[in-house]
């Protein structure tokens, strides 16, 4: 009995283990483990660092820089736009009140280029049309006497050897002041006052339209030079204007150097306007009028790490941190502290030590890793 007992025992055994063991796709009941998470793609760590692998980093064109210790001029970013150079721009307006007309080449459009004494438009005067009138019978009576004053100098010059000199003389002077009486006349009433471009550059405003009624001194175009410019900043503290020793503009990832002319006496807004020069086909891409920041640099210096600004960004937490790349496939973030330069760099002052590679181009997509 104990031997079948046994037996049976045994058969429930081997039957079980093979059911599990030759069981279909599809048809385990057991718990099955966990599932492996993928561990070779870009990822953050639980530290806050980011695990890049080599092929990511070809990806996104990953760059970085070594990191030096400097003597950097200390800047401030002042508010700034851009405003006409006085000696390469100039405006147009009307002397007269009238309408517009185009001129030989039509009305010039914005961005067009113009030469110096290309005529852009005419002005026709506007006149009362009893003053029109009078001008009218005005005319009419001169170029009466002038008929006359010609029949009596010819009659005169046909005498001349009984008449007096002086008489063919003074027969002669009116017929010339009769003639030029009626052509000022005559062309008071038929002019154009034609507006001619000052300057040579390109159209900057252009408020005309064929027909338009001007009233005098008003502005019909303004003409720049784009690549000559002036660029404005307002400096809230008077002491700076002693103690510049350069300036820059960014436009785009290009730097722009100033050249600073000088600072007003007066204050405008509680600020003192400073006035710097800019050349370089880089202005092209500005418009006068247009605000933007003036980074000055003072004699005064201050210890740090220049850093390309696409390098700086900002945390979950709203600090400002770079990347530093720690190992091949791994990048760390630093909170640091900076200061301006010039639009393009900026100054790391703590939170980096030389010697460190700092990501620089694809920095914002490392931010974006999760």
């Amino acid at each position: 009995m104990k031997s079948k007992i046994l037996i049976a025992a045994l058969f429930l055994a081997v039957t079980g283990a093979s059911s599990n063991a030759f069981a279909g796709e599809g048809h385990n009941h057991g718990d099955e483990g966990a599932a492996v998470a993928n561990t070779n793609g870009p990822s953050r760590q639980p530290d806050g660092s980011v695990f890049l692998p080599k092929p990511a980093q070809r990806q996104i064109a990953v760059r970085t820089i070594i990191t030096k210790t400097d003597e950097l001029p200390r800047t401030y970013a002042l508010a700034g736009r851009v405003v006409m150079d006085p000696n390469s721009g100039g405006k147009v307006q009307a002397l007269v009140a009238g309408r517009i007309e185009a001129g030989p080449g039509g009305l010039p459009v914005l961005g067009q280029s113009v030469g110096k004494g290309d005529v852009l438009a005419y002005v026709v005067p506007s006149a009362d049309p009893i003053e029109r009138s009078n001008q009218v019978a005005q005319l009419a009576e001169l170029k009466a006497a002038k008929s006359l004053a010609a029949k009596r100098l010819a009659r005169l010059r046909d005498l001349s050897d009984t008449v007096p000199r002086k008489e063919i003389e003074a027969a002669e002077s009116e017929l010339a002041s009769l003639t030029a009486r009626a052509t000022a006349i005559g062309g008071g009433l038929g002019n154009r006052d034609a507006l001619v471009a000052p300057v040579s550059g390109a159209i900057a405003s252009s408020n005309a339209v064929a027909g338009q009624v001007v009233d005098a001194r008003e502005l019909i175009f303004e003409i720049v030079d784009p690549r000559r410019m002036r660029i404005e900043a307002m400096a809230y503290d008077t002491g700076i204007s002693s103690d510049i020793s350069g300036a820059s503009i960014a436009v785009g990832e290009s730097r722009v150097t100033l050249d600073f002319i000088g600072a007003a006496r007066s204050l405008r807004e509680q600020a003192l306007p400073l006035s710097f020069a800019a050349t370089g086909k880089a202005l092209e891409r500005l418009a006068v009028g247009q605000p933007l920041e003036v980074y000055v640099e003072t004699r005064s210096t201050v210890t740090g790490i220049r850093v390309p600004a696409a390098s700086v960004l900002k945390n979950p937490a709203n600090q400002t941190i770079v990347w530093v790349k720690t190992a091949p496939e791994r990048f760390e973030p630093r909170t640091v502290t900076i200061a301006p330069l010039d639009g393009v760099t900026v100054a790391v002052t703590s939170g980096l030590a030389a010697g460190e590679r700092v990501a620089t181009s694809a920095a914002t997509l490392i931010n974006q890793i999760r």
